[in-house]
């Protein structure tokens, strides 16, 4: 009879993945901290005594969830390389829900109250939608080419994910170039340092002792923050008052062209991270996935968090630093832990960012790898191809930076720009960039194989999405590109992916299949 051996609570690699899980958490609570306070007019009390008490609770049994997963999967197969899924803040929402829904809100009425509630509710809508895509994902997940799911995964790694923060480390080489290389070193070439310590721990370690060091010597290349430290408990606290107060008032829904588009991206994200998972040889049911993602996200909102919880972008990458499932326990404990204390404010003034950011430059170059590698070489294409609307979506957001730094926006600007770059089409392109880059590729994929008959299917729902403004609707305001909901939304781009279709369907009648 075979014996199912021992599945380790902790190794090596889990201190490693920990590391690189903390982070990328770390970084959304301090984006949080900072926006709410500067964009959206919240007070401390709010931000620190409910947003980030919710988030941490969210986070904490969310992380025990995939750990448990983990392990049940690791028992059932016999194998003891199971990775559990990472997860954390949903980063793409946290920024719709700031800049495109609590932001504009607070502007309008100065309320940081009302401004909060809104966020809740945008909240609660995303993790209902969630919910409901547990029994519908499995579905998408089996009729969608590997390329289709990877490809756009991949956009995102290598712009949104990893070129702002290889931006930040460059500003500062001589704490972040060295921690990085570092970094490349222990996990491309699985270099084992000695006494076991593990590659993260020694180039976080490296970074911070050139940061005080080179403090020391009078350069001044780490400026620890100037907020100040102290550590003060503060409890989750149900907050269904608040949570529903909007349920029938239209100041909530007004909202729902950000929300479902975003709430839809989350699915989508979910199942491709699901598929990334499988191609590194981890296969998660998707139903209990889905299902306990938007639970953590329903709990988030219960308890005064206004930003979503996700499957997150990455588990090829702890995979390859050997981390296991302890590594979500750890980095679901420590997040709690300094959301419920205050310690967030303690590690900024240690700890430099760019030391550690490396990690996540890792994760997206394993990630855009994996989209290549474990596809067909034939269609290799079409995850190219599926590029293609993430650069799109990092464009518009360097353009948009450089605009509001110029004391400008898009709405002032867009006319000026003529020819020298198309921006509405820019803006276009950028406005469901997630499922526009999961359909080019399926597009092309079926193409390769002269399935055009499921090519067409594809631009069908590609114009019937346009055609109600999930896809490429959009108007400008002063607060920036707002997506547009309702029908003929972006008539021109329902017509054009209606055109292609019938071609496709007129075509498939005299282009044979061929069946693999």
């Amino acid at each position: 009879m075979k014996q199912t051996p021992t599945i380790p609570w902790f190794t090596q690699g889990d201190l490693d993945g920990f590391f690189g899980l903390f982070i990328d958490n770390l970084l959304q609570l301090m984006l949080i901290g900072t926006l709410c306070k500067y964009v959206c007019g919240l007070p401390d009390s709010l931000v620190l005594g409910r947003i980030l008490p919710g988030a941490g609770l969210s986070i904490l049994v969310g992380n025990l969830f995939y750990t448990w997963q983990a392990r049940q999967l690791a028992k059932k197969t016999g194998r003891t390389d199971v990775t559990a899924l990472p997860y954390g803040i949903n980063t793409p929402s946290l920024f719709a829900f700031i800049f495109l829904i609590m932001g504009p809100v607070y502007q309008e009425t100065k309320d940081p109250i009302l401004t909060w509630r809104v966020g809740l509710f945008a909240c609660l809508l995303s993790g209902l939608m969630e919910i409901g895509g547990a029994w519908g994902g499995d579905w998408l997940r089996r009729n969608t080419p590997r390329a289709a799911l990877l490809s756009a995964l991949s956009g995102i790694a290598i712009t949104l994910i990893a070129m702002p923060f290889v931006f930040q480390m460059f500003s500062n080489p001589l704490v972040a170039i060295l921690p990085m290389f570092l970094i490349l070193l222990s996990y491309a070439s699985k270099y084992r340092w000695p006494w076991g310590l593990p590659g993260g721990f020694v180039a976080v370690l490296v970074g911070v002792a050139l940061a005080w060091g080179l403090n020391g010597l009078g350069l001044h290349v780490f400026t620890p923050s100037p907020d100040p430290a102290s550590f003060s408990l503060h409890w989750p606290v149900p907050v269904p008052a608040d949570l529903f107060a909007l349920w029938s008032d239209p100041r909530g829904w007004k909202y729902l062209a950000v929300i479902f588009p975003m709430g839809l991206f989350n699915v989508v994200g979910s199942l491709q991270n699901l598929e990334s998972a499988e191609a590194a040889g981890d296969r998660y049911e998707t139903k209990p996935s889905l299902l306990y993602n938007g639970l953590a996200t329903l709990a988030a909102a219960f308890f005064g968090s206004a930003f979503p919880t996700t499957i997150y972008i990455g588990h090829p990458g702890w995979k390859a630093m050997g981390a296991r499932s302890g590594y979500s326990a750890l980095n679901g404990a420590v997040i709690s832990l300094l959301c419920l204390t205050g310690g967030l404010a303690w590690v900024l003034k240690w700890v430099p960012l760019e030391a550690s950011l490396g990690i996540l430059l890792w994760v997206a170059i394993i990630i855009t790898a994996q989209s290549f590698q474990e596809v067909p070489k034939s269609h290799a294409l079409a995850v190219a191809v599926g590029f293609i609307p993430s650069f799109a979506a990092w464009a518009l957001l360097l353009v948009k930076t450089a605009l509001r730094v110029g004391g400008s926006n898009l709405l002032e600007a867009a006319p000026k720009f003529g020819n020298e770059l198309y921006v509405n089409g820019l803006i276009a392109l950028s406005q469901g960039f997630l499922l526009t880059a999961m359909i080019y590729a399926a597009v092309v994929v079926f193409m390769i194989e002269k399935q055009l008959r499921k090519a067409a299917v594809w631009m069908l729902a590609a114009s019937v999405l346009s055609y109600f403004g999930i896809l490429h609707a959009f108007h400008l305001t002063a607060a920036g590109e707002e997506n547009v909901i309702g029908f003929g939304a972006a008539p021109t781009f329902a017509t054009a992916y209606l055109m292609v279709a019938l071609v496709f369907f007129a075509l498939s009648y005299r282009t044979p299949s061929v069946k693999r």
